[in-house]
């Protein structure tokens, strides 16, 4: 049997070595698009700020860890699948056959409509080629302007920010990382950056980019911000053209079942390109973090050697580090029609919580500085504990969230070795 992986990131570097270890005897191929080893593009932040090498970044040390497993690394970009001959046309002319596919294409930068974006000057955070360009650029005093406050945009912002940049952060959205905080938390996380001294724009969009030295972006304001690196971090999208160009059916991602196949049999998909069901939510989502890359990398892997297993649920969850205020995202942190909700609010200490419920289930979360909570947090979200009178008890006190864990999820699990 052979394997072709397209995509070397976590989700796939994970898969390969799934399917080698539960199928020695198959043949396995990972084919990359970048001139680099496998490396996690979550740890480019921690490159920019000097805490590792770019070989810190790298998802295996060890430069025969793939030869000595037997999987095949290529180089080259996939242009289009021939599903029907199970062949995969390179950019290059070459052709990869495969009796089982697996697309961890990954996600690509979004390029806002901006005049301008085009400058020499403007930049994305993506790629090593693009950490080593800004790394050039963002040196002590430059000034910079990062374009987006979302979860990547923050921990981007971070890393520019322990470099000593005079640091200007610009989000169209009424608060910070809006797509995994409501206005409270978000906000909480606003003042946080301004107290240590990063200027913070939300409600405001960039309408031009002037090229030039030093570059100018004219506000929504009306104001205009000078420049000498501009960092477009305004979110990401799944790369799906290869699939949907294939015929294989696709939404916001690649549309999988349980077993992360497509809907064209013995083609998988895995991570941020992937749209799966989840059955908590109960509509389909594409959830593009590394955890999520790693348990769907594994699951398809397992079935692509014919090894049954299931994922129904797509794990929603974000910690965020931002210049040292810890925060946390779960499930649906934005609530459902018809739900109630509790808030603990301390603006002076940075601290906040809001639990969201439906019925009485706790179903997602926003916390900022409440670490301890997190563990239980996840577990109350993640298997759906119901929590009968706790619910009124958390409502009063969102903070009694182990006493909750302790009285209803140990208590409902003895029920079901019980039954």
């Amino acid at each position: 049997m052979k394997h072709l992986i397209i995509g070397n990131g976590p989700a796939g570097v994970i898969a390969a070595e799934t399917i080698v270890g539960h199928a020695p005897q198959d043949q396995v191929v990972l084919l990359g698009d970048e001139p680099e080893p496998s490396y996690s593009r979550m740890a480019i932040p921690y490159l920019l700020m000097g805490n590792i090498t770019e070989q810190g970044t790298y998802l295996r040390k060890d430069p025969q860890h793939f030869s000595s497993r037997g999987i095949r690394l290529e180089h080259g970009r996939a242009r289009s699948i021939d599903t029907a001959a199970s062949i995969v046309h390179l950019a290059d002319g070459r052709g990869l056959s495969y009796d089982r596919l697996l697309l961890a294409t990954g996600s690509s930068p979004v390029a806002p409509p901006i005049p301008g974006m085009d400058s020499p000057g403007v930049h994305t955070c993506w790629t090593m080629e693009d950490a080593r360009r800004i790394m050039q650029l963002a040196q002590p005093g430059a000034r910079v302007v990062q374009m987006g406050a979302g979860f990547i945009g923050c921990i981007i912002m971070e890393a520019l920010a322990a470099r000593g940049v005079d640091l200007s952060v610009i989000e169209m959205g009424d608060r910070m990382v809006p797509r995994m905080m409501g206005a409270g938390a978000g906000n909480m996380i606003k003042a946080w950056c301004q107290h240590k001294g990063i200027k913070v724009y939300t409600s405001t969009r960039v309408n031009a980019i002037e090229p030039g030295t030093p570059l100018r972006l004219t506000l929504s304001s009306g104001e205009v911000v000078e420049a000498d690196l501009i960092i477009s971090a305004t979110g990401v999208k799944p790369q799906i053209d290869i699939a949907r160009d294939s015929g294989i059916h696709c939404k916001d991602g690649i549309l999988v079942d349980a077993t992360m196949q497509s809907s064209v049999p013995g083609i998988y998909a895995a991570g941020d390109c992937a749209e799966a069901f989840d059955q908590a939510t109960g509509h389909t989502v594409v959830s593009a973090i590394q955890p999520n890359a790693a348990e769907q990398g594994r699951c398809a892997g397992m079935n692509m050697v014919g090894r049954a297993l299931r994922m129904t649920d797509v794990p929603q969850i974000n910690v965020l580090d931002t210049l040292g205020l810890i925060s946390t995202s779960f499930g649906r942190w934005d609530g459902v029609p018809g739900g109630e909700h509790a808030e603990l609010i301390d603006v002076p200490a940075f601290r906040f919580l809001r639990l969201e419920f439906e019925g009485d289930r706790l179903i997602g979360s926003n916390a900022v500085g409440h670490t301890q909570h997190a563990g239980v947090l996840r577990g109350l979200i993640s298997q759906r504990v119901r929590l009968g009178a706790w619910k009124d008890r958390l409502k009063e006190d969102p903070t009694r969230l182990m006493e909750a864990y302790i009285a209803c999820a140990q208590q409902q699990e003895v029920w079901r070795h019980a039954s």
